[in-house]
């Protein structure tokens, strides 16, 4: 049944997933499957597979939990043939736990109360008999003892009795949920007396929107208000509704759920009464709980989403290669610390230099890096962008003035994360006998080399390219990137000689602990000259070796096949290909015109089928090629160093340094990223920013808006557009822009809210100093 549901829902058919699912139980990873079982899964991508891996996890947690559900009821002896069919068939955790809800343990309610003293057979006469007298019929079943002493308290029991029931009905709640689902509004409001310490949530101060159509960063927002104490926010059932005396909707869904109309009968106002207290006592705080929770968890999964996009883009941004490189860790009084690296990462040298403030030593910065790069022939300098980075860059744009023979480059790069870096047990274990402080420097200088290899050193979430990362779930969030770094770096593959053990831990098929002893028997044997030697590894069996080998490189070993990306167990087809070639190893990789010429299908057998083939032809085309981009690096414009230094309707290159579903942050070398909202980012319409943007695209903005003393700064990527100008209409989508209906106020206030340049700096600044500050 799994099986079939996770056909359906990726449109695959049910033998790829088959496949799949007993590749996964078997231990082997979605990076190995993606790439070495093409022909067991029909060529399902690594995309497919993550999504199958998280479906099929949640299925069988379902499945799990229909069983435990079913046993409970049956212990009850409650589960009839057709109840057990609707657990069997609940599709979602949340149909499963409804139908669960009547026979859920749980503490004495006073409708059991009520049950347990005989007043059941009263709820239900008057439910089912308006015409009976609900006075005189509760006369008969006073009760004293079990404190039902008056009619008054009887009915109210009878009332409780028939609350529960309607409250436990998963057919009502479900016809409640879909309605609130598409007509409820999110509302918020500050809390009287925390204006001023709820000033960054002032969009929120008085807030209503479409619960469906709420993005997750303004939901994320709201409910971090709410959590500080400072906001308070509620679910508006009734949105149309001007009148709050008046019946709320979802009372007329129950009424007409149970057919109950009022006709003026003697038990027409007691079920009014029932369906009013049902709604407002049990199944509106019920529904309001749920559906934020529902809105949290979709808000903490797109946050978590754009939070593994980014880092993915980080990841794989372009390496600038194996050249000698100084990093410099800016510092105004603590200095500016030095380290420079060779080309294969190693530290060659480190310094400390004063050029700022107090000290003021710039004459005798400039000269001691200048000696360091004439000494070291330092290719690339790499300048980490936090405080005193202009400044820093300045220094180092005079000193390669100055020094006609130093002919190094210089690139801003972030320096996020190298702090913590620094401090790690993993930077004592590398740099030993270092101070922290210059330790910094060295992550800075080898960022540049290879972003890639220095960042997974790092914990993901001090990398800093999240949206409200402290709000989402923590163990959701860490498998989410660790699946994001795990993909990144077996596309690029990793040498098994130079890898750090960060590194290696991250190869299909290996962990902390193989990582370890690689790095050990590396240390203790040399070199490894192929990959077969990986087997005497401790505790590396033929499982690991078998997920690992085809991403670990070896160059200048003993098989020029280790060095690419063709599997240990393919080697084979290669001896075949040779062998009707009539040419050696060397001569067939790079050889393109023979590798075209080859029949891809002549060299397939029953282990050997033809995608495995054309991707080994492929591979020898071009072994070990490295699927990131051409390295290139953005000129932030001389004199612009501060906040201060921008002017309204100046063009300038940066970096994107963050992509939210709200926009762009740019990086102008300001110390301050500035916003290029959604809105203005192209003349087309988009749905999402990566549509045109990723982390690490250099691109050209124009300044539009300057707030120096809220640190804001607004950018647009329409060159064209003119600051201070009403904004061009954002390109609609199918069906975008029409009037709501009743033209209510919540209803208009939303979709002011989302409306892209309404107040230059509103609710996307807002969110986005938030996340800011959740950095």
């Amino acid at each position: 049944m799994i099986i079939n549901t996770l056909a359906n829902e990726l449109s695959v058919n049910s033998a790829q997933v088959d496949a799949a699912v007993s590749l996964l139980d078997s231990g082997a990873t979605v990076p190995f499957i993606a790439r070495y079982r093409k022909e067991a899964t029909q060529g399902l991508d690594d995309t497919q597979l993550r999504n199958l891996e998280q479906r099929l996890t949640y299925l069988r947690e379902l499945q799990d939990r229909k069983q435990v559900i079913l046993k409970s009821i049956e212990e009850q002896g409650k589960l009839s043939e057709a109840l057990q069919a609707q657990i069997t068939d609940a599709a979602s955790k949340t149909t499963l736990e409804d139908l669960y809800l009547p026979y859920k343990p749980r503490r004495r309610t006073k409708g059991q109360i009520a049950i347990e003293a005989g007043l059941e057979p009263l709820a239900n006469t008057l439910f089912e008999d308006p015409q009976q007298d609900p006075e005189a019929l509760a006369a008969r079943y006073l009760n004293p003892e079990q404190k039902f002493a008056d009619t008054k308290a009887v009915l109210e029991g009878a009332r409780f009795i028939l609350m529960e029931r309607f409250a436990e009905d998963a057919a009502l709640l479900g016809k409640i949920r879909q309605y609130l689902t598409e007509q409820a509004f999110i509302e918020s409001s500050v809390i009287i007396g925390k204006e001023k310490q709820a000033q960054k949530y002032k969009d929120y101060f008085s807030h209503a929107e479409k619960l469906k159509s709420v993005p997750s960063h303004r939901a994320l927002a709201m409910f971090r208000g709410r959590n500080e104490g400072v906001l308070q926010i509620q679910l508006n059932a009734d949105p149309q509704q001007q009148d709050s005396q008046a019946s709320s909707h979802c009372e007329q869904i129950i009424a007409q759920h149970y057919q109950i109309m009022h006709r003026n009968r003697p038990a027409d106002d007691f079920m009014q009464q029932v369906v009013k207290w049902a709604w407002k006592i049990k199944i509106a705080l019920h529904m309001e709980t749920e559906l934020f929770s529902g809105l949290r968890e979709r808000s903490e999964t797109e946050a978590i989403s754009v939070f593994a996009k980014n880092l993915h883009d980080l990841l794989m941004a372009a390496p600038a290669g194996a050249k000698t490189t100084m990093g410099l860790d800016p510092g105004l009084r603590t200095g500016v610390k030095v380290a420079i690296v060779d080309k294969t990462g190693k530290v060659l040298s480190t310094n400390t230099i004063f050029p700022h403030a107090p000290q003021n030593a710039w004459d005798k910065s400039v000269r001691t890096l200048a000696n360091l790069c004439k000494q070291h022939k330092v290719e690339l300098i790499s300048i980490g962008n936090g405080t005193g980075s202009r400044e820093t860059d300045k220094l180092v744009s005079e000193m390669l003035k100055k020094e006609d023979t130093v002919k190094a480059q210089k690139v801003m790069v972030s320096e996020a994360g190298a702090s913590v870096y620094s401090a790690s047990e993993l930077a004592s274990k590398e740099l030993p006998d270092m101070d922290v402080s210059l330790r910094g420097a060295v992550s800075i200088a080898r960022r540049l080399q290879d972003p890639l290899a220095e960042l997974v050193k790092i914990e993901p979430k001090a990398i800093g390219v999240g949206q409200y990362q402290h709000d989402v779930s923590q163990s959701q969030l860490g498998k989410s990137l660790d699946r994001v770094i795990e993909d990144s770096v077996n596309a690029v593959g990793v040498d098994l000689n130079m890898a750090s053990p960060a590194l290696l831990s991250y190869v299909s098929g290996l962990n902390k602990t193989l990582a370890h002893n690689i790095v050990q028997y590396r240390d203790t044997h040399g070199a490894f000259t192929n990959r077969k030697t990986l087997l005497k590894v401790d505790r590396l069996g033929p499982k690991a070796f078998e997920q690992a080998a085809g991403f670990l490189r070896i160059y200048q070993g003993d098989n020029p096949l280790d060095q690419s990306a063709v599997h240990p167990e393919s080697y084979q087809v290669i001896d075949a290909i040779t062998a009707k070639a009539q040419v050696s190893v060397e001569a067939l990789i790079g050889n393109t015109e023979l590798l075209k010429s080859l029949d891809a299908a002549a060299f397939t057998s029953d282990k050997f089928g033809l995608p495995t083939v054309r991707d080994i032809l492929s591979e020898l085309d071009k072994p070990g090629r490295d699927p990131r981009p051409e390295f290139k690096t953005a000129s932030f414009k001389e004199g612009v160093e501060t906040i201060a230094d921008l002017t309204v309707g100046m063009i300038l290159e940066g970096v994107v340094s963050n992509v939210a579903n709200f926009g762009a942050f740019v990086d102008v070398g300001v110390h301050q990223d500035g916003l290029v909202h959604i809105s203005a980012l192209t003349d087309k319409f988009i749905s999402d920013p990566r549509e045109v943007v990723k982390a690490g695209d250099i691109v050209k903005v124009k300044v539009m808006e300057v707030d120096a003393d809220r640190k804001r700064i607004s950018f647009s990527m329409r060159l064209d557009d003119t600051p201070g100008a009403p904004k061009p209409a954002r390109p609609a989508a199918k069906n975008a822009g029409k009037k709501p209906k009743g033209g209510n106020k919540p209803a208009a206030k939303a979709q002011r809210s989302s409306q892209p340049g309404n107040g230059a700096m509103g609710n996307a600044f807002a969110d986005a100093f938030a996340k800011a500050k959740d950095k």
